[in-house]
């Protein structure tokens, strides 16, 4: 591509051309260099993982790439509080050939939900709510819902059996997203987006429930209602409270909601799988990062953060470490703990597969027997439409990290294959050790 363009050129230009194009690589290497060096690095052999075995994350990576399936990636495996595999590979815009880079930002999609719920947690240890408590005591708006019913005697409604509760938003078990033809005309009006969350969320509050609250799961709308109640119950806007209370804390430099414009040239390009058999053709270009995702004055739960891989592991270190990341405490580990136990019962955690429950923003790995990610039983995980994948093993100490940009990737199975690649290069297991954080079990009386 680049190659082609070059030997069309007259040498004064090539000169030129050559020089900006180098100019180009030692910026992002510098740029690389100084992302790497704020984070602890150590070799896989020192914590317990096969240096050789490890390769064949990026040998899979490359794979994808090769076959035009994926424009680039970029992959982080940490063990122990050390980072032992940091690498990007590909492009962050293809057509352009700018390479990706360890540095580069992507939109990260419903990888927001564990942050937003994170931020409603450190309210609740401040003892400003229950989990039992009815959302409607701060959203009144939807205190008086209705449930839908649709048996042999048609589509009817009736009053929910009880009331969705703090738990229900931030487990997924509210029903607050009814199939839309089983609405009104009038009902599906109200569906569209509005130009900020709270306005969203307002409109919506005549709709009735998809079920009686806490009796099933649904993936939606929920962490939206989690965003709304960080802002009303801490009285802040959602964005300022993350920035204040999360990712300044942690360093998480590059983490926002919009890219500013001295950072936008590190926006990995969106791709579809929309190009013959699949391969990748460009979706979005950077320039949509310039403002909020879903409108102009809206800062969801659901998604909208951008961030970088080496940001995410800050936070997913803090989350391993019992909610502590160096000095800054921001959970206790045994709320830690409640986030990562089962509150969904034994609904069917469908957007993941078999082998799953879901916590409190995240989704837990509980049965290796049928679940589809070859990660350790108690990992808790969670990832974006986009294609970004994170998880967390407290059993192995190790979080592992996938960044990439494509608009559906069903057809793949490159979170997969970080999974099992980085997981077989595990040399000494940590199974019978202590873990720093574990989900409870429910303990049957003998």
């Amino acid at each position: 591509m680049l190659n082609d363009e070059l030997r069309t050129l007259a040498p004064s230009k090539l000169k030129a051309r050559l020089l900006a194009v180098l100019c180009l690589i030692a910026s992002l290497a510098i740029s690389a260099s100084a992302v790497a060096q704020t984070l602890p690095r150590s070799s896989p052999a020192s914590v317990g993982m096969s240096s050789e075995r490890l390769e064949r994350l990026p040998a899979a990576m490359q794979r994808y790439i090769d076959a035009n399936q994926l424009a680039g990636t970029v992959t982080l495996i940490a063990r122990d509080g050390k980072v032992v595999h940091f690498e990007s590979r590909g492009w962050r815009d293809k057509d352009s050939d700018t390479p990706m880079s360890e540095d580069t930002i992507f939109f990260i999609m419903s990888m927001t939900k564990p942050i937003v719920s994170t931020a409603l947690m450190m309210l609740y240890e401040e003892g400003l709510f229950l989990l039992t408590d009815p959302v409607s005591k701060w959203i009144p708006e939807i205190a008086d819902k209705q449930v839908l019913i649709q048996d042999d005697a048609g589509v009817h409604r009736m009053t929910p059996r009880q009331p969705i509760t703090v738990r229900d938003v931030l487990a997924h078990t509210t029903g607050l997203d009814p199939a839309r033809e089983l609405l009104t005309e009038d009902e599906q009006k109200l569906l569209g987006r509005e130009s900020s969350l709270e306005a969203t969320l307002i409109k919506r509050a005549p709709l009735p429930l998809a079920f009686h609250p806490s009796e099933d799961w649904q993936y939606g709308s929920s962490t939206d209602y989690v965003a709304l109640l960080v802002e009303r119950i801490s009285g802040e806007p959602l964005q300022k409270f993350l920035q204040e209370r999360i990712f300044d804390p942690l360093e998480m430099n590059d983490t926002s909601y919009v890219v500013p414009p001295e950072k936008r040239d590190r926006v990995a390009t969106v791709y579809s799988p929309t190009g013959p058999n699949k391969t990748i053709e460009v979706y979005r270009t950077p320039d949509y990062s310039s403002v909020p995702f879903f409108g102009s004055d809206y800062y969801g739960g659901v998604a909208g953060i951008f961030s970088t891989a080496s940001d995410y592991w800050r936070f997913s270190q803090m989350l391993l470490n019992g909610g502590k990341l160096g000095r800054t405490q921001l959970l206790s580990p045994k709320t830690i703990n409640l986030m990562i136990s089962n509150h969904s019962k034994d609904h069917d955690i469908y957007i993941r597969g078999p082998g799953y429950n879901f916590g409190l923003g995240f989704g837990i790995l509980n049965d290796a027997g049928i679940a589809r990610d070859p990660i350790t039983p108690g990992s808790f995980t969670w990832g974006g439409a986009w294609g970004t994948i994170f998880w967390v093993d407290p059993i192995e100490n190790m979080i592992g990290i996938m960044m990439t940009q494509i608009s559906s990737y069903s057809h793949l199975n490159v979170r997969q294959d970080v999974g099992v690649t980085a997981v077989q290069a595990i040399t000494e297991s940590y199974s019978n050790k202590p873990y720093s954080v574990q989900g409870y079990s429910v303990l049957n009386p003998q």
